[in-house]
């Protein structure tokens, strides 16, 4: 059986700070590259097997871009068959952000209006994105398995490089009553499952799930130990992920309280189900 790995946050804020960096270069090029999807589906990142990664950019040149945080490389890859290895090693984000412009720019590719200018190095330490990676991937199975049970749309399993979060959208197909129905970002129902190594909100990793527009008898829903309503910052379900990772069994813990929470969704959120 797989184990989360335990994740220090005083050990890790200065690699998470410098991989958050990163990531949001690559959001940068997402943005600048792709046709729009709703919900900011084109902008966000994708869990790979030991890292984050555009996906292929499809274009004249195609490309591809990854944060290998296995490796503690940039990886960039062109159709034409051109490839980039840059040591991921705590250089600026402006720094980073030259070498994939140089890198994409020479073959063709417009680059974006504006790229990171901020020339700060930051204290790296490869050890600390492994174990990042280890939690990336093990989270991402497991909503790999919810999504895998879910008969209505889903959003891809992805990785936000704005709020650097892992996430994972349900999306039950019905409209909130009394939006603009063009404005999917406030007119569609949704939940959504996911996981941050910290923030402003909580400072050290946690789980969260929240559902919008979030009905009053889904706070009324007992929880397992280890997890708990939030109000402050933001409304929802949060799961401290030390806790998670001292579970037995953390991947069965997550589908049981993932689906008790989808099961109250489906009584009280949605329309047809009142």
């Amino acid at each position: 059986m797989m184990h989360l790995p335990s994740l220090n946050r005083a050990e890790l804020e200065s690699t998470k700070q410098a991989l958050h960096a990163y990531a949001k270069i690559l959001g940068q090029w997402l943005k600048h590259c792709r046709t729009k999807r709703k919900h900011w589906w084109h902008a966000s990142l994708r869990p790979s097997l030991t890292g984050l990664t555009t996906g292929v950019v499809r274009g004249s040149p195609s490309f591809e871009l990854e944060l290998d945080l296995a490796a503690s490389e940039l990886r960039g890859a062109l159709g034409s068959g051109q490839r980039l290895v840059e040591r991921l090693q705590g250089q600026s984000a402006a720094e980073l952000a030259g070498v994939i412009e140089g890198f994409l720019t020479a073959a063709g590719v417009a680059a974006p209006a504006a790229t990171a200018t901020d020339r700060d190095s930051f204290s790296y330490a490869p050890e600390q994105a492994r174990q990042m990676q280890a939690a990336l991937s093990y989270l991402t199975g497991a909503l790999t398995e919810l999504r895998a049970g879910i008969r209505e749309e889903t959003s891809p399993i992805q990785i936000w490089p704005h709020h650097f979060d892992l996430s994972m959208l349900w999306l039950p197909g019905e409209k909130i009553p009394d939006t603009d129905p063009q404005d999917e970002e406030y007119s569609d129902k949704q939940m959504n499952f996911g996981f941050t190594f910290g923030d402003t909100v909580i400072a050290d990793p946690y789980l969260y799930v929240t559902a919008y527009p979030t009905p009053a008898a889904m706070t009324e829903l007992a929880l397992p130990a280890g997890a708990k309503w939030r109000s402050e910052g933001f409304s929802g379900v949060v799961i401290d992920y030390a806790a998670l990772a001292r579970q037995a069994d953390p991947a069965a813990y997550l589908q049981e309280t993932w689906g008790r929470l989808m099961a109250s969704a489906r009584e009280h959120l949605l329309a047809r189900s009142a």
